[in-house]
């Protein structure tokens, strides 16, 4: 069984290497779905370097993977193993990818595509997960765009 690609995208108004790291350093600011742990998450941490952790702190400092990093290739790429199962819960064995590509735009802001892949891994839930996936990335990507509109007013670090 082979299942099409979950794949949404956005325009943002900042540069390729500010999307980037807005994206992928201030996750916790603008993820607005559903996480994994008990209680909401004060952190949500991808490590910068390939093999770093993917993560949600919740504020008892209690720890709930999502995956790892594949490829961390800023200002650029950013590949993402994605290790939760078919409940959304941590699988170690499990890995989909999410792939996050960040294109240059002649206007000087970024096209920022997100690409998640190789779900018929999940077995004969892929179909419905993909589903909710579908529907779940399209909704972060675009609290993701928002966030960027306005921290447009904010400094570059």
């Amino acid at each position: 069984m082979t299942i099409a690609p979950v794949r949404c995208s956005v325009e943002v108004s900042q540069d390729q290497a500010r999307a980037f790291d807005l994206f992928a350093s201030r996750i916790v600011e603008w993820w607005r779905n559903k996480t994994i742990g008990k209680k909401p998450p004060i952190a949500i941490v991808i490590e910068p370097f390939v093999g770093g952790r993917w993560y949600e702190r919740d504020q008892d400092g209690v720890e709930c993977d999502w995956g790892k990093v594949l490829a961390w290739e800023p200002p650029a790429k950013l590949l993402l193993g994605w290790q939760l199962d078919s409940r959304f819960r941590f699988d170690p064995n499990l890995v989909t990818e999410v792939e996050l590509s960040f294109r240059p735009l002649p206007n000087g802001g970024t096209e920022v595509t997100l690409e998640h892949r190789q779900l018929e891994r999940l077995g004969s839930d892929a179909p419905r997960v993909s589903a909710l996936l579908g529907g779940g990335w399209a909704s972060l990507i675009d609290h993701y765009r928002a966030f960027t509109n306005k921290a447009t007013q904010e400094p570059s670090t």
